[in-house]
């Protein structure tokens, strides 16, 4: 199974804007930062990898599929992580909220249970599983939904904004754990720091896709001519 996500004349266009313009990019690094201002098509474009958004015009491909035509095979491959956890916490308990990930997988309820402890003890919250969701820290939630993610062994981890809601402390905790992962990650970031981290940065304005490379010199130009 290939890791490339590809993008070819991809614009995506609401109602009275343009959110992306002729995008183009080819992308198998491992861990890819997307920053820009506000508005500038980086949300867009990262909710195209799940087929959250639909392209106006142009094609995509991530890791082989085709998000319109394949969303549903796609998805079982792709994990989302969305700003606000809150947004992802759908069950009672930690441990609930985790294991609702797996409905429909054909799993036991033994191999639920296992899976379900495995990843809260490698992420730090092993001893909150029959903790009430809504009663964990803010760092904690965002933990939360990323174990709710990645217990699907997703092999795309796309995450939009995933620590403008969290203190520094918390946002590092989050950035460490985004470097270990084995999965490839798109990150949507306004931290340039975090960014800076990956491997391969984008930048987008006016949603376009205005440069792509080491992610140090992108974020350079970025700090200079957009932030």
């Amino acid at each position: 199974m290939t890791r490339e996500i590809s993008l070819s004349g991809v614009s995506v266009d609401y109602e009275n804007r343009r959110a992306l313009i002729d995008v183009t990019t080819r992308l198998d690094a491992h861990r890819i930062a997307v920053i820009g201002a506000n508005g500038s098509g980086k949300s867009t474009f990262a909710r195209l990898l799940n087929g959250l958004e639909t392209p106006t015009s142009g094609t995509v491909s991530v890791h082989g599929l085709d998000p319109v035509r394949q969303g549903k095979q796609l998805r079982r491959r792709v994990g989302f992580i969305f700003t606000n956890p809150d947004a992802q916490i759908v069950m009672p308990t930690v441990a609930e909220d985790v294991a609702f990930s797996l409905r429909g997988r054909g799993l036991s309820k033994s191999e639920i249970a296992e899976r379900v402890a495995s990843v809260l003890a490698d992420n730090g919250l092993g001893d909150h599983a029959d903790a009430p969701a809504h009663s964990l820290s803010g760092g904690q939630k965002q933990l939360l939904a990323i174990c709710s993610v990645l217990v699907s062994e997703p092999e795309l981890l796309v995450a939009d904004e995933p620590t403008t809601l969290l203190d520094a402390a918390n946002t590092r905790r989050i950035a460490d754990l985004f470097a270990r992962l084995p999965q490839q990650i798109v990150l949507v970031t306004h931290n340039l720091r975090l960014a800076e981290r990956c491997d391969v940065a984008l930048l987008f304005e006016g949603g376009r896709l205005v440069e792509q490379g080491e992610p140090t010199d992108v974020v350079g130009r970025y700090e200079r001519e957009f932030a």
